[in-house]
């Protein structure tokens, strides 16, 4: 066990109340798909202390639950003020969830299984060095497509990342998914080592921030004048990049969770 949940200052009594801190996760707070380690949840408590926190990530909150919470044998939504699922789309504030949001309530069934069925004809007919289970991951807000299967080991995660980089297996997917499907008005968006998301339009990580904001005309809420994000995919097309290049953040690009506890040390001296 990691230690007993330290207690925080109430969000309007943090000595930075104004601030928030907002992390991706795999990379950026624990290795991809693994869990966190125990100086990233020391880390995470001191700044806790300090400033509010929170992370966005696209995987939904099991998956969180399991890289986040189960290393600190606590709920993940109490280890964090702001918990962030799926870009937002399911989304909790100290412990409460607010409104979320559906994929396929907003594209609708036929269009649905039109590009599902374009994806796994897809994948089919793709020549890669190995294919494993679920390539397609439904999530409440967003569909995870993986060519060579979420069920990858980790040892095949990073085999397939090298030949997906050298071959570009994912960027001319998602060009041809562009092309079949560009009225649909959908926004694709690479990120880990073996994936990419597909959600509508303005849906990537920027939604969380409409949380922040109408958080801040809620009784009690704070009005947050400072939001730091740290995230490794800040290129162009890479998952992070929308939210490290809004107008309303200021951006850290991560190469790991080390950099990120030494970044956030760094700037506020946890």
């Amino acid at each position: 066990m990691v230690g007993p949940a330290a207690a925080y200052p109430s969000l309007a009594d943090r000595p930075m109340k104004n601030t928030i801190c907002l992390f991706d996760v795999d990379d950026t707070l624990t290795p991809a798909r693994n869990p966190a380690s125990r100086e990233m949840l020391a880390t995470l408590e001191a700044l806790r202390q300090k400033v509010a926190i929170g992370y966005v990530g696209g995987s939904n909150l099991v998956k969180q639950q399991e890289q986040l919470g189960i290393p600190a044998r606590r709920p993940v939504t109490d280890m964090f003020d702001f918990c962030f699922s799926e870009n937002g789309l399911i989304a909790y504030r100290l412990g409460v969830e607010l409104a979320s949001q559906s994929f396929i309530k907003w594209l609708g069934e036929e269009q649905y299984k039109e590009l599902v069925r374009f994806i796994l004809h897809h994948i089919a007919d793709l020549d890669i060095p190995f294919k494993r289970g679920t390539f397609i991951e439904f999530r409440n807000g967003m569909i995870n497509v993986s060519p060579v299967g979420r069920n990858a080991t980790n040892e095949e995660r990073e085999a397939y990342e090298k030949f997906d980089l050298e071959h570009k297996i994912r960027e001319t997917f998602v060009e041809k998914l562009k092309e079949r499907f560009g009225h649909l008005g959908l926004t694709y968006s690479i990120g880990g080592k073996i994936s990419f998301d597909v959600f509508p339009t303005g849906w990537d990580k920027t939604y969380c921030l409409q949380h922040l904001e109408n958080d801040a005309k809620q009784p009690g809420g704070i009005k947050y004048k400072t939001i730091h994000f740290f995230g490794d995919k800040t290129f162009k097309g890479g998952n992070d990049y929308e939210i490290f290049t809004d107008s309303r953040t200021t951006g850290h690009a991560v190469k790991s969770p080390e950099d990120t506890i030494r970044i956030v040390k760094e700037l506020f001296g946890v």
